[in-house]
């Protein structure tokens, strides 16, 4: 006798302690050993592609979510308490320049082992009520392939250090390869 079939003979016959009787729910859905419907076949999902062993896919950036970062050093970040160790002012570049100089200083930065950098995008702010576009462009820019490996959180600066016209960006350890 299957498993399944004995549990479910053996669990018909317990009374609950609080003298109700089971839930419909707690049945199983479908008989042990009756092969799936037509209609349970067809709405199996579609198997997703795996993805390579060797390239963990990195989850995307957001000022307002931190991933991968332990609860004190979030708390740290969010309240500016982390030593700023860089600072990369873009405002009145055009994207073209903004984006280069970005690139080269993150990656300056994750090389001398650098931990939190501050990036001031200035807020842009239009009379449409628009922001400007770097203060949108900088984070898609750091969850680039290129850079989003060197990125562990960003974040909007404390007021003191730009409010969100800045960005406190920090940088995954350095792992020196032995």
């Amino acid at each position: 006798m299957p498993d399944d079939e004995l549990w479910w003979q053996i669990a018909s016959t317990i009374t609950p302690l609080n003298h109700r009787r089971r839930s419909p729910s707690m049945k199983p859905a479908i008989e042990p050993d009756a092969p799936p419907t037509k209609a349970q076949r067809t709405r199996t999902a579609p198997v997703a592609p795996t993805a390579s062993p060797h390239k963990p896919t990195l989850a995307e950036l957001s000022h307002d979510r931190l991933i991968d970062l332990d609860k004190r050093t979030g708390q740290k970040l969010v309240r500016g308490q982390l030593p700023l160790e860089g600072r990369l002012d873009l405002h009145g570049m055009t994207q073209d320049q903004a984006h280069g100089r970005l690139t080269r200083f993150i990656g300056a930065s994750a090389e001398a082992g650098k931990r939190c950098v501050l990036v001031i995008t200035g807020k842009g702010l239009k009379p449409t009520g628009e922001t400007g576009v770097l203060r949108k462009a900088v984070p898609r820019w750091l969850n680039s392939a290129e850079l989003r490996p060197l990125v562990l959180a960003i974040r909007y600066a404390q007021a003191k250090d730009g409010g969100e016209g800045a960005l406190y960006v920090l940088l995954k350890r350095r792992r020196d390869k032995a």
